[in-house]
């Protein structure tokens, strides 16, 4: 190493944070929002509005099945919580079913089928940040691996490289060109450190079984084999042909809270309902603790007699399961994840203030500023595409919600084809215009397409932000504020960069010559 140890690890900060920070910009977008893609979800389905407790949900979800799914051999239900107002309901039909029979429903806390519009919601922002779209999922996995494991070498070569980092923290200069925008990628890079190794590694431990399989395949023949011992839930019973009224479900979920100290019940799967050899398995709310590994108890379905506990996961699965449990957040209360969403935005400013600072760093260097190359030209045109695009598409998305029909077959999927098609277009805009207007023009579009979701939404629906306000929906009032915010943001922004703009047209313009003597700008 030449250049010595630090200006290896800079040069290696430089190029692991540049050549992937396009995806890692998106990927902290979409999972900083989804520390609320319940929340996100309730706005953009405005017709739900009705709430119950999990136990009343469990027996108003079995009356639903017994009438709307007779014959099927499985239930599963997802019952609602603290941040979800609806059940979930999958079902295995009967045998004799037709082809393409209906296996899922949605239902409110009476008892009685959701007719919300139909959306993506909040959860294909969760799934968009680790399995992307419109290619194979396991293709997806393996690209934001590769995306992770340089994040994180970006992570550590910048805490070597940068050995003034903490003191650099207390020194945000504003205007001052290149100064200001390193200022502001180190204020962000330290203001949520731990954070930000601590998303990183658990992200990658989340998908480990698929990054490094060959010890489960060293280890267990049978795949199967591992997830059982791993996930144990109690074998279900050959269903025996005689009919047998379900026990309350709801009287299931009280007892399973009260052996949990009051964790709650977040899922239900029934085999063989209606059958005397009924199995009714209940697995812990994941909101209950920071370890993912879902405890699960298992009664008979029948009589509603507890039959088995699923024993204690193992120190590796407990280890495995906090660290799944720390990077999604879900044990997290109100104010916990308004911290994880403060630190997964500063992330995401980290990334692209990085991304602004490779440019700013070089149009110095090149030999003229006002014609660089190719290959500057690709990555200021990405950072334009990405940083201001892909917000911009977020806006698009909540605006379909909005604005499609609601009668429009796939009208779910439109809504993501519309998250993209927006994208897209922003592409084009920063590929036509110069990079200077780009910048000022897109951020002002990104400010009036959030300040207008909240005037939208009033228009199209009857829940605007001061009939939330009244009503005290708070997941409302909450999103549209935070929709405001982000316009208002956007908005400074733009005015920041049109003055700069001005200021830097009016300095003189300085001629400088090269050794051979030419005039050069």
């Amino acid at each position: 190493m030449k250049a010595g140890f630090r200006q290896s690890m800079a040069w290696l900060h430089t190029w692991s944070g540049l050549l992937l920070s396009w995806l890692l910009f998106v990927m902290f977008t979409c999972g900083t929002a989804a520390y609320f893609q319940d929340e996100i979800t309730r706005w953009m389905q405005p017709e739900v509005t009705t709430d119950a407790a999990p136990a009343a949900a469990a027996d108003a979800a079995a009356r639903w099945l017994q009438v709307n799914a007779p014959g099927a051999s499985r239930w599963y239900i997802t019952l609602p919580g603290t941040r979800s107002a609806t059940t979930q309901l999958f079902w295995t039909p009967a045998p004799d079913a037709a082809p393409g029979s209906r296996r899922k429903a949605v239902i409110d806390g009476k008892g009685q089928e959701v007719s919300a519009r139909a959306s993506a919601g909040g959860y294909f922002l969760y799934r968009f940040h680790f399995d992307l779209h419109y290619i194979p999922v396991l293709w997806a996995r393996y690209i934001v691996g590769v995306a992770a494991m340089s994040m994180l070498i970006a992570i550590f070569s910048g805490i070597v490289t940068h050995k003034k980092i903490f003191a650099d923290f207390f020194m945000l200069r504003l205007g001052k060109g290149q100064r200001s925008w390193l200022d502001a990628h180190n204020v962000t890079a330290v203001l949520a450190l731990p954070f930000y190794l601590m998303i990183t590694y658990t992200g990658l431990v989340s998908l480990d079984r698929q990054y490094v399989p060959a010890p489960i395949a060293a280890a267990y023949p049978e795949p199967d084999a591992f997830y059982d011992e791993s996930f144990p839930q109690g074998a279900d019973a050959e269903a025996t042909g005689t009919p047998a009224p379900l026990a309350s479900l709801a009287s299931m979920v009280v007892t399973a809270d009260r052996h949990w100290g009051g964790a709650g019940v977040g899922y239900a799967y029934v085999a063989n309902p209606g059958d005397a050899a009924a199995r009714v398995v209940l697995t812990r709310a994941p909101s209950a603790s920071m370890d993912s590994n879902g405890e699960t108890l298992q009664f008979d379905g029948a009589s509603g007699r507890l039959l088995w506990v699923a024993p204690g996961a193992g120190a590796a699965q407990r280890t495995r399961g906090v660290m799944i449990g720390l990077h999604a957040g879900r044990y997290a209360g109100v104010a916990l994840r308004w911290l994880y969403f403060l630190s997964g935005l500063g992330g995401t400013i980290m990334v692209g203030t990085g991304l602004i600072l490779w440019t700013v760093k070089r149009r110095s260097k090149l030999p003229d500023p006002t014609r660089p190359h190719l290959g500057f030209r690709i990555v200021e045109r990405l950072n334009i595409a990405v940083i201001l695009g892909f917000p911009i598409g977020i806006a698009g998305y909540f605006l379909a919600n909005r604005l499609l029909p609601l009668g429009i077959a796939g009208r779910a999927d439109w809504e993501v084809n519309s998250l993209f098609l927006t994208w897209g277009a922003m592409l084009l805009v920063a590929l036509i215009r110069p990079p200077r207007r780009a910048w000022i023009e897109l951020s002002a579009f990104a400010a009036l397409l959030f300040a207008a979701i909240p005037l939208v939404s009033a228009l199209a629906t009857d829940r605007s932000l001061v009939a939330s306000l009244l009503s005290r929906d708070w997941t409302f009032v909450g999103f549209e504020l935070t929709m405001m915010a982000i316009a208002l943001a956007f908005a400074l922004a733009s005015r920041k960069m049109a003055a700069s703009q001005a200021v830097a047209g009016q300095r003189p313009h300085r001629v400088k010559r090269s050794h051979h003597g030419e005039a050069r700008a």
